[in-house]
């Protein structure tokens, strides 16, 4: 587990937080399989029921106003194990709803805390996605997610529950509508005999190439490596105040890329 620098513990059974001194945050929420169904390459499997708890404004007392203030909101994500038919447990894909104080679809930082995350992202929820990325992250790493990117993310195991953090901006929201009438994202991610995951393409796209490989140190964001994102947020709240005004790093975004290429998945249309 990576000390991200908050006094909250992580429940299995049942899935959710528990807070202590000095933290504030809600009931968990809980996203149902039946929830997300519309977007899986199978609707009709079978898997773990809820697929995860997720609670949305949480951090130290003594900065709530400050968050508030500067429309800063971090949540907190813990999965369930075990798969969902062949795919691994995962968020549906979406993309932010336009923010109404900042004018733009919000960018997002992930911040694993415990077991493998994948980050999928592409630049379109269109039929043609653009780039598209999976970017592989372990406790202690950071994954950013541009303004109006479609992305999810997903547990690398079936085994290790996943747990993350996650920045956004307060006034935030989930567009869902373009990757249901596709049926998921324009790459599935698939678990094999082996819990080694495999990348399929989403036929009702066209086609693209996928780039993996482990996240960029992001020094143009003013994220420092190894050290706790919320830790940052108390030496220098300015720092991250692009999550909620993203027009402030506007010539950071054109042509961003997420992540160091390793390998590339081609076009494939294996089924």
């Amino acid at each position: 587990m990576f000390d991200a620098g908050l006094n909250i513990g992580v429940n299995d059974s049942p899935l959710g937080f528990t807070y202590g001194l000095g933290i504030f945050g809600p009931e968990v929420e809980y996203r149902k399989l039946d929830a997300i169904r519309p977007s899986l390459r199978e609707p009709d499997c079978v898997g773990p029921d809820p697929v995860y708890a997720i609670a949305m404004d949480v951090g130290k007392t003594e900065h709530r106003q400050e968050l508030q203030d500067r429309m800063l909101l971090y949540g907190l994500v813990t999965y369930a194990a075990g798969r969902l038919g062949q795919e691994p447990v995962r968020s549906q894909g979406h993309v932010h709803r336009v923010s109404s104080q900042s004018g733009w679809s919000p960018p997002e930082i992930y911040e694993i805390w415990a077991g493998s995350a994948v980050v999928y992202m592409q630049e379109f929820a269109a039929d043609h996605p653009g780039r598209c990325f999976a970017v592989s992250a372990g406790p202690g790493d950071v994954v950013v997610v541009p303004p109006g990117w479609a992305h999810a993310t997903l547990s690398a195991s079936a085994v290790t529950p996943l747990t993350f953090g996650a920045w956004c901006d307060r006034d935030y929201g989930f567009e869902y509508q373009q990757v249901r009438a596709r049926q998921g994202l324009a790459w599935y991610a698939l678990l094999d005999d082996r819990n080694q995951l495999l990348w399929r393409r989403n036929p009702n796209y066209a086609a693209s190439e996928l780039i993996l490989g482990p996240p960029q140190p992001y020094h143009r964001l003013n994220l420092r490596k190894g050290v706790p994102i919320y830790s940052q947020f108390e030496k220098n709240p300015e720092a991250l105040q692009w999550v909620s005004k993203p027009a402030s790093m506007a010539d950071v975004w054109p042509g961003f890329v997420p992540c160091h290429t390793e390998s590339i998945v081609k076009h494939s249309d294996e089924q």
